[in-house]
């Protein structure tokens, strides 16, 4: 079934982002997921599982459901907790390849009804309805996205573009 017009720009971001969020964990220890340039900023385990938690949240708008026990971890508002067991990179990896499967397959099968919904209070939508909170999320990703290829530059490894 094809993606509804109204989210197809939003579905091919969050497509693309899968792809350059994939290059930005690639070749990483498990030392490097932890690191930070300072104790002001968050490390890439935080950021990508913020990622995949509210790639979780867009499912919700979708009428799909995706959760783990972790992501309150990573919640909106959520700070970088040194003391929480954070998941491993293999556990942040296998939920990253299940949740892409599901929001892929959600917004395929999305109802024009779904998507016209008003977005809840509080999260910004430029239509005020759900297909707006898609474009929104999928922004909010890209975002993420440029910290996590800052971050693995800085950690020495080569750029994920180019």
């Amino acid at each position: 079934m094809p993606i509804p017009s109204q989210i197809a720009g939003a579905a091919h971001n969050f497509q693309f982002n899968t792809g350059l969020f994939n290059k930005s964990i690639d070749g990483l220890t498990n030392e490097e997921w932890l690191r930070r340039p300072n104790d002001k900023s968050n490390h890439l385990m935080w950021i990508f599982g913020h990622v995949i938690w509210a790639r979780g949240v867009m499912l919700k708008f979708l009428e799909s459901e995706y959760s783990k026990p972790w992501f309150p971890l990573f919640a909106r508002g959520a700070k970088l907790d040194e003391s929480a067991q954070y998941p491993t990179p293999e556990e942040a990896k296998a939920a990253w390849e299940e949740i892409t499967a599901r929001l892929t397959a959600a917004m395929e099968s999305v109802s024009e009804e779904v998507l016209s919904k008003p977005s809840p209070q509080g999260i910004p939508s430029p239509n005020g309805k759900v297909s707006g909170v898609a474009g929104f999320l999928a922004h909010h990703e890209t975002y993420h996205l440029g910290q996590t290829a800052y971050l693995r530059s800085w950690l020495g490894h080569g750029g994920i573009v180019g």
